[in-house]
């Protein structure tokens, strides 16, 4: 771990020495001023970065008092410790009004100034991590609110949204259920010429079809059972800004045929009323299905398809950007450790490996899930491989690096020797294999599949690897 940094400010060479003879053999690290200037000079241009300054009440051409009134004038944070011979209540009382942390009286009692100086230390600590879950919890802890990664397929995605961003086109973002859609248009309408105005956004899959539609244009009193006032809609409340449609395939037919007049006229009529209301929204609509083959089979228009496809953006799976990984654990484990107060620093080796070899069905959401769990239930500093793989799990079944390895999930295949008959207990493991490979290694899903207690399941796999089976 970095060890603690002293700044010693005093101009007499004792007072530095036996304050470093004390704190150097604690584990500190110290630098020594000998008049506030130089002090000055280094704390304020990132010459000497510290954290705690000990600074002695008189000095050459500066009091500690005036330096520290200095240093929180041109931004230094820096908890400041002032030392003093002098006892008077006044003196200290000035100081801790000018802005010092502390105030204490030579000659040095160092165990006093120990606890002091761990203090201040503690209030750093606290700091950072408010500062961290601040920037967490409004999203801006990242340079591109919340976008991370590196893979060409990914930044390829970032570059056409980054370039469409101010232009009025609506935008398709497809890809797989936690891939980060939602994510990406949050970026498109913030490196947008609309980023003052609103960003809205709804899951169209996740509200009845009475209900969104409401939702979507808004209402007037009396317009249906329990409209007891009126309401406006999301597209009025998005006017000026951007809503974002999560999972569009999953309209009915009259709310897409709705949806389509609105995108033509820019228009919209509340429910129960008939006056019509301008409306100045940017689209961006976001779906896991294939939209082209759903208007194939009638289940989505093709007139509306073409309307929201203008820009359309593919995000590609978790699978697909293995660079992106560690990247982005890191990420998670940097939020959920600030949000959960967490002292929780990095990942294992081990625990890297496993991340490295997840399959990631349900792609970054996914992954957040399992570093926040990982986070609560880390009992160190390192979450190690052991806190990542969950055998209860029903999604994602991570294997710990060196274990047998179930098969390729993207090409399962089952397939019996044309020349022999297999024994029972090969063929039902053999089976077992293929069905653990349909379901990318989900236990809980495969012995619902198979018809089997999990338990079951879960005992025959055992016995399976410790029997040191290859799995092809």
């Amino acid at each position: 771990m970095k060890k603690p940094k002293l700044a010693v400010i005093d101009d007499d060479p004792d007072v530095q020495d036996l304050i470093i003879g004390f704190f150097r053999p604690k584990g500190y690290d110290l630098v020594t001023f000998d008049d506030a200037e130089q002090a000055m000079k280094a704390l304020t241009t990132d010459e000497e970065l510290c954290d705690v300054i000990l600074s002695d009440l008189r000095l050459p051409n500066m009091s500690g008092v005036e330096l520290t009134t200095a240093l929180i004038e041109k931004g230094v944070r820096i908890p400041i410790i002032i030392m003093t011979a002098h006892r008077s209540a006044e003196i200290a009382l000035g100081a801790i009004e000018a802005g010092a942390y502390d105030f204490v009286v030579k000659p040095l009692h160092f165990p006093q100034l120990q606890v002091s100086v761990e203090r201040a230390l503690h209030l750093n600590k606290i700091r950072d991590e408010n500062q961290a879950l601040r920037a967490v919890v409004s999203g801006n802890d990242s340079p591109m609110q919340g976008i991370i990664g590196k893979s060409p397929k990914f930044l390829r995605a970032l570059d056409l949204a980054k370039r469409v961003a101010n232009s009025t086109a609506h935008v398709l973002v497809s890809g797989e259920s936690g891939s980060g859609k939602e994510v990406l248009a949050k970026a498109i309408h913030q490196f947008g010429s609309r980023k003052k105005g609103p960003f809205i956004a709804i899951n169209c899959a996740a509200i009845p079809e009475n209900l969104l539609e409401a939702e979507l244009f808004g209402y007037v009193k009396g317009a249906f059972t329990g409209a007891i006032d009126k309401r406006i809609g999301l597209f009025e409340e998005a006017s000026g800004g951007t809503l974002f449609l999560d999972e569009i395939g999953d309209l009915t037919m009259p709310l897409q045929v709705k949806l389509l007049r609105v995108l033509q006229e820019k228009k919209i009529k509340r429910l129960g009323e008939n006056q019509a209301r301008n409306v100045d929204v940017r689209v961006i609509s976001a779906t896991h299905k294939n939209l082209r083959q759903e208007v194939l089979e009638n289940r989505f228009r093709e007139d509306l398809f073409f309307r929201l496809n203008v820009i359309p953006i593919n995000l590609p799976a978790l699978r697909e950007r293995k660079e992106d990984i560690m990247p982005l654990s890191e990420f998670f484990l940097k939020k959920h450790a600030a949000l959960n107060r967490m002292n929780v620093e990095g990942f294992s080796k081990s625990a890297v490996e496993l991340l490295l070899k997840g399959v990631w069905k349900g792609n970054v959401r996914e992954l957040e899930n399992r570093i926040e769990r990982a986070v609560v239930l880390c009992r160190g500093r390192t979450i190690e491989a052991s806190d990542l793989n969950f055998d209860d799990d029903g999604g994602n079944e991570m294997r710990a690096p060196g274990s047998p390895e179930i098969m390729d999930p993207d090409h399962p295949r089952f397939a019996l020797p044309d020349d022999k008959i297999l024994p029972l207990d090969d063929l039902i493991n053999k089976y077992i294999v293929f069905a653990l490979g349909q379901n990318h290694g989900a236990k809980d899903r495969t012995a619902k599949d198979l018809g089997v207690d999990r338990k079951t399941l879960y005992r025959r796999v055992r016995e399976m690897e410790q029997s040191g089976q290859v799995v092809i």
